[in-house]
């Protein structure tokens, strides 16, 4: 075990029950859900990575994506 997981579960460790469970289940959940992209990317073919490639290029000639700074944009947005 890593230092930073020790110190991570001696706090964890120090909250109530209930609390300690919930950050247990989200922590399941996440390693369960790791593993299963990992698996879905291992079981992905040559031939489908090369599909989905050519999908996304004809989506972007044909204008049907949203460029990355529309959805992020690179200066804050202030509240008015």
């Amino acid at each position: 075990m890593t230092e930073l997981l020790r110190r991570a579960i001696a706090q964890i460790e120090k909250l109530p029950d209930e609390q300690q469970d919930a950050i247990a289940l989200k922590l399941l959940n996440e390693l369960e859900d790791e593993q299963a992209w990992k698996t879905r990317f291992e079981a992905t073919t040559d031939q489908q990575w090369d599909r989905l490639a050519a999908t996304i290029r004809q989506e972007i000639a044909n204008g049907e994506t949203v460029p990355l700074d529309d959805i992020f944009p690179s200066t804050p947005i202030t509240a008015h």
